[in-house]
């Protein structure tokens, strides 16, 4: 091999890379230097763009119409369904309260929810041209003329149970006597503890109610229409009705229930009238009327605060599935009777006395104590 370095061999001995010929054939042969085609070709100068016409600017998005009705909407039923709890809540608040938890020991609580309601022929916070108005008579202190279990139950129609005033009883520590005698002896909690011991029941809430306050209610629910087959007069009861179908405002409601001389079921004829004008009232409580008019809304939780009293242990938890069931009474789904009765006039050492069926008493109640109004018409 020639020492001369220059020679177009010598990368292939020395690794010097070869010069840049024409292509890889002309430089094996030295016609031509080799041109590397590894290496990218220049890119032609790029031509200058046109340029670009500007866009428009955006205009600002208009707010939907819509999504504002809706958030108006959401607000004003938001501020209404406020309005409903907060009206019951505030009136509740305000309801007197008594001594209504009885003594010694009681049934087990029973499902469902047991009210005992009171009507008591007190005066109190009566004037004298109110007593008048409602012909109340002049006696001093209360007596209860009515005395209903309400009763409603975890499912199904709620009921409401008159137990007579006369309903010959045992009267814890006064022997037997009528019913109503154990609210003179030891007022409502005597009179709770008697009905739990006659029923089997316990009674989880209690409402008292007075003359005064009954006719107020009835008002405040634009009076119940009856109907009647004949005149009803009763000068004690200060009533005065044609035969017919009428609507009555509290004064007349009022001697509706209290009515018995001319009737010749007595007290018995009266619970069903008793019965008949809650069942109306709590049926006008739930009219989409009370609750779409706030001022009739309002009234009437307040009206309520003011007529009844409350026993001490009635919450208003205890009293909403009673609110939740008055519905029941506007579809006509619900069940009103009398405490089974083998003797409507027997005579006892209280006087002509009221004695129940034992046997088909005790067979009522058992079902209550079970959730169970669904078979209770067997007893109507």
């Amino acid at each position: 091999m020639s020492g001369n370095k220059s020679s177009d061999l010598d990368w292939l001995y020395h690794g010097a890379p070869p010069k840049p010929v024409a292509n890889d054939v002309e430089w094996l042969y030295g016609t031509g230097p080799r041109v590397d085609t590894d290496t990218p070709a220049p890119r032609p100068p790029r031509q200058p763009s046109a340029p670009r016409t500007p866009s428009a600017p955006r205009q600002p998005r208009k707010p939907r119409r819509r999504s504002r009705a809706f958030t108006i909407l959401l607000l004003v039923i938001g501020l209404w369904a406020a309005f409903l709890v907060f009206s019951p809540l505030h009136a509740w608040s305000r309801v007197s309260t008594i001594d209504a938890t009885p003594a010694g020991g009681r049934p087990p609580i029973q499902p469902g929810t047991a009210i005992l309601l009171v009507g008591t022929d007190s005066r109190e916070g009566l004037t004298p041209a109110q007593r008048k108005r409602l012909g109340t008579g002049n006696a001093e202190g209360s007596r209860t003329d009515t005395m209903i279990i309400y009763y409603v139950p975890p499912s199904g129609k709620p009921a409401l149970i008159s137990l007579p005033r006369d309903s010959y009883l045992p009267i814890p520590g006064h022997k037997k006597n009528k019913l109503n005698a154990a609210y003179a002896f030891g007022g409502p909690s005597l009179l709770v503890q008697t009905v739990e011991q006659a029923t089997g029941l316990r009674i989880d809430g209690y409402l008292e109610i007075g003359f005064g306050g009954f006719a107020a209610l009835v008002d405040a629910v634009g009076g119940v229409q009856v109907c009647l087959d004949k005149p009803m007069k009763d000068k004690k009861a200060n009533i005065d009705l044609p035969a017919g179908c009428q609507t009555l405002d509290g004064v007349n409601a009022l001697g509706y229930v209290r009515q018995r001389y001319s009737d010749p079921r007595g007290d018995l004829g009266r619970v069903e009238r008793q019965r008949e004008v809650i069942g109306k009232v709590l049926a006008k409580i739930a009219t989409p009327a009370t609750v779409l008019n706030p001022v009739r809304y309002w009234r009437l939780c307040h009206v309520l605060s003011t007529a009844v009293v409350r026993g001490d242990q009635t919450g208003l938890g205890v009293m909403t599935p009673v609110g939740l069931s008055a519905p029941s009474y506007a579809k006509g789904n619900a069940i009103s009777l009398t405490v089974p009765i083998s003797n409507p006039d027997a005579h006892t050492s209280a006087g002509s006395s009221v004695l129940w069926d034992d046997k088909r008493a005790a067979a009522m109640f058992a079902l209550l104590a079970k959730g169970d109004t669904s078979q209770l018409d067997q007893f109507r």
